[in-house]
C-alpha cells in the first residue's frame, strides 16, 4: 500500500516539475536578468519589463507543450511499467492542461497577459508625456503597485507577479515558493485590502 502511494507521489511530483520547467528555468538565466535590479527590489517600468511580461506569458503557455512529456511517459508507464507512477504523471499533467484550457475559455487571466503589458506601456508613455505625474516621473513596479519614485503617486494598482529574476530567499526556498504559487503575486492589490 505505501509503495503504491510513494510511486504515485513520485510520478505526480515529477510531472509537476516537468510542466513548470519553462517558468522555473529559462527566465532565471543570468543573461536574461542583467537589465533588472535584484529580487525583490522594484523594477523600472520600461521596454525590458514589458518584454519580460510577454516572455513570461510565452513561458506560461509553453507549459502546455511540456505537459505532453509526462502525458506520454505516463501512458507508457501505465501500459508497460509502473501503473502508480504513470497514473501520477497523467493526473498532474492532465490537470495542468485542463485547468489552463478551462481558464482560457472562462476568460480568467494568468499573471502575465498582453493586456498587462499594454497597461504598463501606457504608464511608461504617460510618464514621458506632458500628462506625467510630476516633473521627474520615474515609474517602478513595487510589490503591490506601480508607483512614481519621485512623488509617490500610485500609477497602476496591480501586484507584481514573478518576473523570472533569481530570488533573494535562496534557490531552494524560492524554488518551492514558485512551485506553490505558480508565479502568482503573493500580495493583494491595495484596493482589495
Amino acid at each position: 500500500m505505501w509503495a503504491i502511494l510513494i510511486e504515485f507521489l513520485v510520478g505526480a511530483i515529477l510531472a509537476h516539475l516537468i510542466t513548470r520547467i519553462p517558468l522555473l528555468t529559462f527566465p532565471r538565466l543570468r543573461a536574461w536578468n542583467v537589465q533588472f535590479a535584484p529580487h525583490p527590489e522594484p523594477v523600472y517600468v520600461g521596454s525590458h519589463l514589458i518584454q519580460r511580461i510577454l516572455h513570461m506569458r510565452a513561458f506560461y503557455w509553453l507549459g502546455l507543450f511540456f505537459a505532453l512529456i509526462p502525458l506520454v511517459f505516463g501512458w507508457l508507464s501505465l501500459a508497460y511499467g509502473s501503473a502508480p507512477i504513470g497514473f501520477g504523471m497523467w493526473t498532474v499533467s492532465g490537470w495542468l492542461v485542463l485547468s489552463r484550457v478551462t481558464a482560457f475559455i472562462a476568460g480568467e487571466e494568468h499573471p502575465w497577459t498582453k493586456q498587462l503589458a499594454m497597461r504598463l506601456q501606457l504608464v511608461k508613455n504617460e510618464s514621458e508625456s506632458d500628462d506625467q505625474c510630476c516633473t521627474f516621473s520615474n515609474p517602478v513596479w513595487e510589490i503591490s503597485a506601480v508607483r512614481c519614485t519621485t512623488c509617490g503617486k500610485n500609477l497602476l494598482n496591480i501586484p507584481r507577479p514573478d518576473l523570472g529574476r533569481p530570488r533573494s530567499d535562496g534557490w531552494i526556498r524560492g524554488f518551492v515558493r514558485l512551485l506553490l504559487t505558480d508565479g502568482q503575486p503573493i500580495v493583494a492589490s491595495e484596493e482589495e485590502e
